[in-house]
């Protein structure tokens, strides 16, 4: 692999808005020049390329010789197109932007596009063409665009005086329907000095030269099986991947047929039958609670009706008939009425005592520290008074009715 500098001249004179060369002769040159700095870029990683401008107000340079591709390509957008090409400057520059290369050991070589008419004389390029050479310059240049024997005459000249030891190369690109990128790739200046030139030149010679080599997948297995296996067994892995995934497809695409093509009338049946087991089984739910709620609303309704009087003397009857079975519970019974009754005795007994006032204020004399003629504790007695004779009333009312009787 040869390491080299280069330095590309781009013409970008008004001649270059001509539509001769598809689509014009601009960007089919900008084509040519960015398939170039690839080529070089990859052929080696320590080769630089850079681009100036021979047109406009002035030479120009975009770049100086670098080995990022990025930038290169990037400075050949919004390129102004106008005024007339100066070869010999663009040359001039050319050269000194490859003196100052910052490896020293890389080979210098210039490629120039003229596209337009050469206003410098003969004699001059020649002199320019002898500089270049005795500073180990190499020249390529493509002539296309404006067909003119003084032209092909003034860079023929150049040409011969800068070769040395066929170094140097000039390429003739007349007008027609292939690209100006596509006729280059087959020349040294694409290729290279060497026998093969770099792989990337050979990959895009053998593309551009037929596509189709004969082989499977464009690789002869000869050369390099591995690869060819590799190829074919990833060609048959998408090839199963896109057939299991149409069959997948179809698959999908019958089930859903069959989901829409099923009878509209069956689903209503189906619907109908669903809804009229909902509704027999709502109102069978219903009928059972109404039927519970009326028994427990029968029985609280005859519970209520029952008379309190019957309840007294069913349960009367059953004391009687549990003491008349058991000697034990019938004196129970006996005694429990007796002390009812002794209570009573006591409790009318001390409201007649309480009605007595001499009796109490006897008592509440006798007790320490209490004063009968306090006016709080005569508000209580006469208090305690006035409850119990309406209680002794009533005691003395119920001994005369029960002698009426």
């Amino acid at each position: 692999m040869v390491l080299e500098a280069t330095m590309i001249c781009i013409d970008n004179s008004e001649w270059m808005r001509n539509g001769d060369y598809s689509p014009s002769r601009f960007q089919a040159q900008s084509d040519a020049v960015n398939l170039i700095c690839g080529a070089k870029t990859q052929s080696n990683p320590e080769n630089t390329v850079g681009v100036l401008t021979m047109a406009g107000k002035g030479v120009r340079v975009l770049v100086t010789p670098t080995s990022d591709l990025g930038k290169i390509l990037a400075c050949m957008h919004g390129l102004e197109i106008g005024g007339e090409m100066d070869l010999a400057a663009g040359i001039q520059v050319a050269q000194l932007a490859l003196k100052h290369r910052q490896n020293k050991k890389q080979q210098q070589r210039i490629i120039v596009f003229a596209g337009s008419p050469i206003k410098q004389e003969k004699k001059t390029l020649e002199s320019i063409g002898r500089k270049l050479k005795k500073n180990s310059v190499a020249l390529d240049i493509v002539n296309f665009g404006e067909e003119d024997d003084a032209k092909t005459e003034k860079l023929d000249a150049l040409l011969a005086a800068v070769n040395n030891n066929d170094t140097s190369h000039i390429v003739h690109v007349p007008p027609g329907p292939n690209a100006l990128s596509d006729v280059l790739i087959s020349t040294p200046i694409f290729t290279g000095d060497g026998e093969g030139g770099s792989g990337f030149a050979a990959a895009a010679a053998a593309a551009a030269a037929g596509g189709v080599t004969g082989f499977e997948f464009g690789v002869d297995p000869n050369l390099d099986p591995e690869l060819a296996l590799a190829l074919r067994v990833s060609m048959e892995e998408e090839r199963a991947r896109q057939e299991a995934a149409a069959k997948k497809a179809a698959e999908e695409t019958s089930k859903q047929e069959k989901e829409e093509g099923q009878p509209s009338g069956t689903q209503d049946a189906t619907m109908t039958e669903h809804a009229s087991v909902g509704t027999s089984e709502a109102d069978n739910k219903t009928t059972d609670l109404m039927d519970d709620d009326n028994a427990l609303l029968q029985q609280a309704l005859a519970m209520s009706m029952d008379e309190p009087a019957t309840g007294h003397e069913v349960r009367d009857t059953d004391m009687s008939e549990a003491a008349a079975d058991d000697p034990e519970l019938a004196l129970a019974l006996q005694l429990s009425v007796q002390d009812s009754t002794s209570d009573s005795a006591d409790q009318s007994n001390m409201s007649k005592l309480l009605t007595d006032q001499s009796f109490v204020s006897s008592i509440l004399a006798s007790l320490p520290g209490v004063d009968p003629n306090d006016p709080s504790v005569k508000d209580l007695l006469a208090s305690m008074q006035s409850q119990s004779e309406p209680q002794q009333k009533n005691e003395d009312k119920a001994p005369k009715e029960e002698e009426k009787k």
